[in-house]
């Protein structure tokens, strides 16, 4: 047998969630107490079983049942069917022992009776089989053997708190900190065992337990001898056979501690010795003793077997098993006719209540209809009025008219409504000749209308091909420039042909479609480079630019604006949801219009857990700073002047945006003690203050890149992940493009020198605005396999450029900026998610792993040797003062 204990799921709390606790039930004061965990002390609250009733709902989740106790109903759920079954049962026997415990039942004559000792079978057991078969004890899930496994739902300590009990659940805490127990050993006194103790010559093998059950719910016959050998009788319940024989009045349960107390005075312990008459005398006694307590015993067995006969043979009379079905039957008859009385009820009040609103409306509707009928009838004696004139009038018009105006007025009437007629004609035909000519100089506006669209397209196509001729030109006359084959003559026309080209601005190419000097995030359009080998770098980029936007303004800039407006339209910001669709726009790119909501939803998503742990956190932080200087806040200041000098938000020290993005990077320095700042924050921070608008999201955007988004010790002061992550692209650059790494190879290049840049930023003053900020919408939502996916597309855009450089400086010099000149963002991103054969995001996080194992078994080595060269140092030192020392005694 097992004491009544195991997980179960309770459903409560404020959030109304299921939570694992451990429940145990507690015969003494038939409660069932739950806890957090079987280690627990102390228990978080009990349920009462002694009014309780079962049940379970048939189409609720499996497992799941319900404890009804007045005021209050416990919903529990089992792991599966079968231990939810097995714990109504054995709550309904427990309950039903509880209760038949309380009734004092009348001691009866004995009578003599070899029968062997039996106790009386429970009703319970015979309702049961007739009902539900027993249970079979679930393994695993229940009893004292459940209490050294996890909860089969593996919820977590944070999962499994109770809001509504914190001091008890820190009680328990600290009892489980201090027991210096393995966290997995149960505390056995939770459980309140209460053992009898038996000696080894007991003719019954096991030793009796109170609280002991067999079968369903028949507690086990304690050892007679193992009572009266026991060292202590104070648990033995002697006192029926004592009543019978004195023929006392009150019922067993009723003298119990007075009879343990009389037999505790004459029974001596076993461990007491004596010697001689005395010692003789004593056994005697004893021995008669517990002869007359057998023989009482046997009496009282004898009493319950005639008890139980009695039964026996009332219920084989013939009609009494048949009588005791019709009983038991109408007892369902009446709970199942209660429950229709329940229904019944809740439906009469629903009635009532639709009833007096059916009454008010009905109300309602009469007063409306009176006010109708009210105006109703002023409406028909007007119109009877009216009737009766024009009644007189048809009968003796000329006399009528007369009477009230005269013949003359009459007259002008008439010829004044002929003349109205005419006109109402007029106008007939008049709008019927507008509506034709609305309808053809429409048709001629719509055909307009097209040929223009059409120009248009046509205009802004030759534009761009006169762009991309006019960049490929000056990319001729660059190439011309640098060549060495070239006389001085060719030369000084090379020079001249350049000249010209800078001559003509590009913004007054075609008046159509000016370019403006700074985009809408403040970056400009066109770079500015000082010296003349760069000028002619930048013409050519802004001609490619310009051709860019001039092809993708029609074809794909307004139809990505039309599915954006389309997607958004149909569901408000606050609902969006992760999916394969709104993953797709967002690599295709945010237009400028929806960027900023788009960014503070994810932003928002990624932080929640931050936010609702303390709202006011970034408050709280710049508080902080006002009091108290970080020590990295002398850098932050040298760093601001440095951060995006090509945009006109940043260029002066003394803007809005520089205060902002300093307050912002010194609140982030508090919130991350163990990064502080780093270089490059400035930039992350500067992007997403640019984007975002507001200095608290682009806070909390810098938090979700640093401390969500990439990997922890990303901005640490090794930089070890992002040393990992530089060797994890050169094995993905390996595999995708052999041919450049095998060149690489060939002239030594080591291209971490230029990337290492990209990672750290996300490259940021690396790329063009345009494009920087479509890398950055899908890396914000997708993570850091993005930025591995553009670092490889720019090397594969400009694949064969790279290849037909053989100097080593040149290469170098060429990778510093390539970045810039690439202004299809369209083909990049292609390049990036479509040509390149992706890779899961699982192989990434392994190979990390790879790199950083062996990362930082170098960094140990490497440390290792530093402290072998520091103590071989200091031995060197001390070898030097010892002769010096030696030297300057030479001299004396």
């Amino acid at each position: 047998s097992t004491k009544l204990c195991g997980y179960l799921n309770k459903l409560g709390g404020p959030l109304k969630a299921w939570k694992a606790r451990w429940f145990v039930f507690e015969e003494k004061k038939c409660q069932l107490y739950y806890y957090r965990m079987s280690q627990d002390a102390n228990p978080l609250g009990s349920i009462d079983l002694a009014n309780a009733t079962f049940g379970y709902p048939a189409q609720a989740e499996e497992g799941t049942f319900e404890i009804q106790i007045p005021g209050r109903v416990v919903v529990l759920k089992a792991l599966n069917n079968q231990a939810m079954l097995y714990w109504l049962q054995q709550l309904q026997m427990k309950r039903w022992q509880h209760n038949t415990s309380l009734v004092k039942i009348p001691a009866e004559p004995f009578t003599t009776s070899t029968q062997p000792c039996q106790l009386p079978s429970a009703p319970q057991e015979e309702m049961t089989e007739d009902f539900l078969p027993e249970i079979k004890t679930p393994k695993g899930l229940v009893g004292e053997a459940a209490a050294c496994l996890p909860d089969p739902w593996q919820q977590n300590l944070l999962q499994k708190f109770s809001l509504k009990h914190p001091i008890t659940e820190i009680q328990n805490t600290v009892l489980n900190i201090c027991g210096n127990k393995p966290a997995q050993e149960p505390r056995w006194s939770v459980f309140n065992f209460d053992v009898i103790q038996q000696p080894l010559d007991s003719p019954y093998e096991d030793p009796v337990t109170l609280g002991e059950t067999t079968g369903i719910g028949h507690p086990s016959p304690p050892s007679i001898k193992g009572i009266l050998s026991a060292p202590s009788v104070s648990s033995v319940t002697i006192e029926p056979m004592q009543e019978a024989r004195t023929g006392g009045k009150n019922s067993p349960s009723s003298s119990m501690k007075k009879k343990e107390k009389k037999m505790t005075s004459y029974l001596q312990p076993s461990g007491e010795k004596v010697s001689g008459k005395e010692g003789s005398s004593v056994d005697k006694r004893s021995r008669l003793q517990q002869e007359e307590l057998v023989r009482l015993l046997h009496k009282t067995l004898e009493a319950a077997q005639l008890e139980k006969r009695t039964s026996k043979q009332f219920l084989a009379a013939a009609g009494e098993q048949e009588r005791l079905e019709l009983v038991r039957h109408k007892e369902r008859c009446i709970a199942d006719l209660e429950g229709r009385l329940e229904a019944l009820h809740k439906d009469k009040k629903e009635l009532e209540q639709s009833l007096a609103m059916r009454d008010c409306q009905v109300n309602e509707l009469q007063q409306h209809v009176q006010l109708m009928m009210e105006k109703n009838n002023a409406k028909q004696e007007v119109i009877l009025k009216l009737s009766e004139q024009v009644d007189s009038c048809m009968a003796d018009p000329q006399r009528t008219i007369s009477n009230t105006m005269g013949t003359e007025t009459f007259c002008k009437l008439q010829e004044k409504m002929e003349h109205l007629q005419d006109d109402i004609e007029a106008h007939k035909i008049q709008n019927k000749f507008l509506n034709s000519e609305i309808y053809q100089l429409t048709k001629l506006w719509r055909n307009s209308s097209e040929q223009e669209r059409g120009l248009l397209i046509k205009c802004a196509y030759l534009e761009a091909k006169n762009c991309q001729i006019e960049s490929k030109y000056l990319i001729v006359l660059r190439s011309l420039q640098e060549s060495k084959v070239l006389d001085s003559s060719q030369q000084e026309m090379v020079k001249r042909l350049i000249e010209d080209a800078f001559q003509g601005d590009v913004k007054d190419v075609l008046k159509l479609n000016p370019i403006s000097e700074y985009d809408d995030y403040g970056f400009k359009t066109i770079p500015d480079y000082e010296v003349e080998d760069m000028k002619l770098l930048a013409k050519i980029q802004a001609l490619e630019i310009r051709s860019n936007n001039l092809r993708n303004n029609e074809m794909v800039d307004k139809p990505l604006r039309t599915r954006w407006a389309n997607y958004l339209g149909s569901r408000p910001l606050g609902e969006l949801a992760p999916s394969p669709e709104l993953k797709g726009l967002i690599r295709c790119g945010i237009p400028v219009e929806y960027r900023e909501q788009v960014w503070r939803w994810i932003v928002r998503t990624r932080t929640q857990v931050y936010r609702k742990r303390n709202p006011n956190r970034y408050q709280e932080l710049t508080k902080h700073c006002e009091v108290s200087e970080h020590p990295a806040s002398r850098q932050i200041r040298l760093d601001l002047h440095r951060t995006l000098t090509g945009n006109k938000h940043f260029s002066s020290p003394n803007s809005d945006a520089v205060q902002k993005l300093q307050r912002i990077l010194l609140a982030f320095s508090w919130q991350n003690p163990t990064i502080g700042y780093c270089q490059g924050l400035n930039r992350l921070a500067a992007i997403a203050l640019l984007v975002l608008k507001d200095e608290e999201d682009a806070f909390w955007c810098l938090v979700a890149v640093v401390e969500i988004i990439m990997p922890q010790e990303y901005y640490s002061k090794t930089l070890i992940a992002s040393q990992a992550d530089q060797r994890v692209f050169r094995d993905f650059l390996a595999e995708k493009m052999p041919r450049l790494m095998a060149h690489f190879k060939e002239h030594s290049i080591d291209h971490s020198l230029i990337t290492f840049n990209w990672f750290l930023v996300v490259f940021v003053e690396s790329l063009v605005s345009d494009i920087l900020l479509r890398v950055w919408d899908a890396f914000l939502y997708e993570g850091t396999k993005v930025i591995f996916r553009y670092a490889l597309a720019l090397f594969k855009y400009n694949e064969e450029e790279i290849l037909k450089i053989h100097d080593n400086l040149e290469i170098y010099l060429y990778l510093r900026f390539f970045t810039k000149t690439i202004s299809d963002g369209r083909k990049l991103m292609n390049i990036a998610f479509n040509d390149m054969n992706p890779f899961p995001m699982k192989l990434l996080k392994n190979r990390r792993e790879f790199h950083m194992e062996k990362l930082t078994a170098e960094l140990k080595e490497l440390e290792r040797i530093q402290e072998e060269f520091v103590k071989e140092q200091q031995v060197e030192r001390k070898d030097k003062d010892l002769d010096t020392a030696v030297s300057e005694d030479e001299e004396e």
